[in-house]
């Protein structure tokens, strides 16, 4: 993944007087030791032992840690910023990979559910949920969200995945859900944006069927794109603005504060990434009525 394609969104969305762009403060090492275990902390943090500290797939450098400590910030000031003013988003990703005690997928620490712990452990949620629309299962999320019964994970997914391992064909392989964390493969014969869009009104409601949570956190992520190396889905970029569209539309007309995080994009050109997150910004604005 670029990370030229972080600056390039920001600098697009700079373009509309309804956005303001923030720095994020560093996330405090305490608020990733609610989710993490130290000793996997600590690797990243020094990069001993380097297989530890390597578990996420890309080499350990000294700036790492710093790094980590501001994208996970980002992620925790959009949740913040979504309890008070409705909805907000991180120009980073969730790291829906990341498990307690190491890495996976890229992701080294699971800003998602750093976040809503942090929240919830300062007493400003009592309930939460997370919609994963990555193209790949978030395997770490749900093996987290599974010990705090008080969060709803849903992840509808093209790639399977596990120990690090992409599965593209979503017939072959099967995890467990729990009864807090629901996933929804996207079959290889239905996988275009009319077959989203069926399952979207089919499981959304399952995040408030015992009640709306306090908080809605959206993992929007690009690489669903038909254009994407990893993707097997049939999806263009409309049908990703429509997808994030139902999402906003489900969040509001439920009285739900949202907060998203950009994920995933692979595809070799660049700017069909970037056009999916700054449509994820659009769909925000034209459901929110920002003016």
């Amino acid at each position: 993944m670029p990370m030229q394609k972080f600056e390039m969104v920001a600098d697009r969305l700079r373009k509309w007087p309804e956005i303001e762009i923030l720095r994020p403060r560093p996330l405090p090492e305490s608020d990733l030791l609610r989710v993490h275990t130290s000793e996997y902390v600590m690797a990243v943090k020094t990069g001993m032992p380097r297989e530890l500290a390597e578990s996420q797939k890309f080499p350990w450098s000294p700036e790492l840690f710093s790094s980590v400590l501001l994208t996970n910030g980002g992620v925790l000031a959009a949740a913040r910023t979504a309890l008070a003013e409705r909805v907000s988003g991180a120009l980073a990703s969730g790291f829906h990979h990341a498990f307690a005690d190491h890495g996976e997928g890229f992701c080294t620490f699971n800003g998602l559910v750093i976040a809503l712990d942090t929240l919830w452990a300062e007493g400003h949620i009592r309930s939460a949920a997370i919609l994963d629309l990555d193209l790949h299962y978030g395997n770490g999320t749900a093996s987290l969200v599974a010990s705090r019964p008080w969060i709803r994970a849903l992840s509808i997914y093209g790639n399977d995945y596990a120990n690090n391992v992409p599965h593209r064909d979503v017939t072959v392989r099967r995890h467990l859900d729990g009864d807090n964390h629901f996933s929804v493969p996207i079959l290889p014969s239905e996988n275009d944006g009319a077959s989203l869009e069926r399952l979207l009104e089919e499981h959304l409601p399952w995040l408030t069927a015992e009640s709306p949570p306090d908080l809605l956190l959206f993992q929007a992520g690009a690489d669903p794109l038909r254009d994407d190396p990893y993707s097997p889905l049939d999806l263009d970029h409309r049908d990703l603005f429509l997808r994030d569209k139902r999402v906003f539309e489900f969040a509001k007309l439920n009285g739900i504060p949202a907060a998203w995080v950009l994920a995933g994009g692979y595809a070799p050109d660049l700017t069909k990434v970037v056009d999916v997150h700054v449509n994820t910004a659009m769909a925000c604005l034209e459901i929110y009525n920002f003016s």
